[in-house]
């Protein structure tokens, strides 16, 4: 007496072929390399707009870019005498203070602080602020100005 067992009448291929839900082993790049370039156009774009937020008009002078290995602390005057830290108002007395609350909390050397002046603030209050950063211990102390035209 024999007897034949069947496997559920499941046919397997064997051998060569694919089967329809086998998993893909190949990495398809182009959405990696879609999202890529969305990104590289957005930085594009929003880069130039993370710069200083305090409109200035700013001297005109020959002289050349500064490099700064880290980002400099910005301390900017507009026409009405208006001092600001990065982009938040402040007045002369606040000045020494923040600026050293926030070398603080720096490690390593001493941050170096671009000073902006408008064009037509008075050159007194320009130089009350920058007694005020030198006083109060900073050495790392850089005038601004916009590159002049080239005649």
């Amino acid at each position: 007496m024999a007897m034949s067992m069947s496997t559920g009448g499941s046919k397997r291929r064997r051998g060569r072929g694919r089967s329809k839900h086998a998993p893909m082993s190949e990495i398809n790049v182009t959405p990696f390399v879609d999202v890529m370039l969305v990104l590289l156009i957005i930085f594009m774009v929003a880069a130039p707009l993370l710069t200083v937020g305090v409109p200035l008009e700013l001297p005109k002078t020959a002289a050349g870019e500064v490099s700064a290995d880290t980002k400099p602390i910005t301390v900017s005057i507009d026409k009405d005498g208006k001092i600001f830290l990065q982009e938040t108002e402040i007045s002369a007395e606040e000045v020494a203070p923040k600026l050293k609350a926030i070398a603080g909390n720096q490690d390593g050397e001493q941050p170096t602080i671009f000073l902006r002046g408008d064009l037509a603030v008075r050159y007194d209050v320009v130089a009350r602020v920058l007694a005020e950063i030198s006083g109060a211990g900073f050495k790392k102390i850089t005038l601004t100005s916009t590159p002049k035209e080239a005649s």
